[in-house]
Order: structure tokens, then sequence, then C-alpha cells
């Protein structure tokens, strides 16, 4: 069953996201485990961000965050927040384009 963890949070260092995401993507080549990742920012908050990456199970997602990149990453990120992070951990229970 697909699995969705949304991430959500509020910087006042936006600048730094992009190469932070950059570093941990580069890092985790080949062992990460994520579907897609899409990261949104607010329109009426432009310091609320929103994160929503998708896997292909809550395993997978299980071993992604086991990653001592992602824990990393996570560090970093949360260094970084004046908000947050908080999660979101949601099964997928219908997926359909419309």
């Amino acid at each position: 069953m697909t699995f969705m963890q949304i991430i959500e949070y509020e910087t006042d260092r936006p600048d730094e996201l992009d190469p932070l995401f950059d570093r941990w993507a580069a890092a985790t080549e080949g062992k990460r485990t994520v579907s897609r990742d899409t990261h949104t920012r607010d329109r009426e908050n432009p310091a609320h961000f929103v994160e929503i990456v998708e896997f292909p199970s809550y395993e997978a997602a299980m071993l992604n965050n086991d990653l001592p990149e992602t824990q990393q990453i996570a560090a970093e990120l949360q260094a970084r927040c004046t908000s947050g992070p908080r999660f979101m951990n949601l099964d997928v229970i219908r997926d359909e384009p419309i």
C-alpha cells in the first residue's frame, strides 16, 4: 500500500533548504526508498512549507527513515525551523486520476 508522509514546518531560512535537500539526494543515491518528493510553500505565509513525500509502502518509508543520511538531514532541517517540523503519516486508501 502506498504511503505518504507530510512534513510541515516554518523557517526564516528558506534559501538554505534546496542545498540541504540536494545534499541529501546526492548522499542517498541508490539507497533511498522515496518514490516522489514534492516541496511546497504557502502563498499566504511564505515562511510556511509543506513537503509531500511518497513511498511504495510504510515499510519502505521506515527503511528510508533509518538511513544515517536521513537522520542527519532531519536534524539539520529541525535546526532551521522556527516551528515544527510536524509529521503526518498517511496510508493511501484511494488514488486515481480524474
